[in-house]
């Protein structure tokens, strides 16, 4: 993660471990909301036809790479056991989707 913005540092000082799902998922979301990365979350991966116009390339080309900025910021705030088990998903939503699954149930009943 980038030394140069300071809210990075909120993810490495943070680092998910399970039990602290909720505030790091919280973090996570203000880190790719000021990155400009959220709206992979709620967006689907635009399609990318074989005769693309250039918005359609554009779009395509802007969605895979912030893709791939979240999910980097997603793996570098987790501990080694869960980069393990999530570096090989296929994008930020399907590891989101994976960590809720493990952990934002046992946080919900944690309340």
């Amino acid at each position: 993660m980038s030394s140069f913005n300071p809210l990075t540092s909120i993810l490495n000082q943070n680092k998910l471990e399970g039990p602290n799902y909720v505030d790091w998922k919280r973090n996570l979301d203000i880190v790719l909301t000021v990155e400009g990365y959220k709206f992979i979350i709620t967006e689907e991966c635009p399609k990318k036809p074989e005769n693309a116009t250039d918005d359609q390339v554009k779009a395509y080309d802007k969605w895979v790479k912030a893709d791939e900025m979240a999910r980097c910021y997603i793996l570098a705030s987790m501990m080694n056991v869960l980069q393990h088990q999530h570096q090989s998903m296929g994008s930020a939503y399907d590891m989101l989707e994976s960590l809720k699954e493990m952990f934002g149930e046992q946080n919900h009943a944690a309340k």
